[in-house]
């Protein structure tokens, strides 16, 4: 595990580089199969006459992408109490198999209290090469 980083060493602005999240076939039919079984996410065929001319991740399963990247990248150097909120999440684009997700976290502010914690706004965004795909807002308490 690498280091830990307290609230008094966050600053607003800090940009933290994700890695990188290939989504398989399999992860998109096994993830909506259970959490979000709609044709589009699902039945190959279906998706293939449908709105979208082939299979796409459910947008639960992008965020689950998300929340991994931002855990791998930025949260497990931290001293994360809890994730408070999430807020203007936003579905840019569709997601498909093979798709190489990355993206970036950035620190917006650091609220501090009084009880060694702080409350970190982070704003997040997921893409498929330089194109956005999922935007997001995350209130994380941290200890200091």
């Amino acid at each position: 595990m690498t280091g830990r980083i307290g609230a008094a060493d966050l600053r607003a602005g800090t940009v933290y580089p994700f890695g990188e999240y290939r989504l398989t076939l399999e992860e998109v039919l096994d993830f909506a199969g259970q959490w979000d079984p709609q044709d589009f996410h699902t039945d190959v065929a279906a998706a293939d006459a449908g709105a979208y001319g082939g299979i796409i991740a459910s947008g639960i399963q992008t965020l689950a992408v998300l929340q991994r990247l931002t855990v791998l990248g930025v949260y497990r150097d931290w001293q994360v109490v809890a994730g408070r909120s999430m807020r203007d999440v936003q579905f840019l684009r569709p997601v498909r198999p093979g798709d190489v997700l990355t993206g970036w976290a950035r620190i917006d502010d650091v609220i501090a209290d009084d009880r060694g914690r702080a409350d970190v706004v982070v704003s997040t965004e997921l893409t498929v090469g330089d194109r956005p795909v999922l935007r997001a807002v995350t209130d994380v308490v941290v200890r200091y």
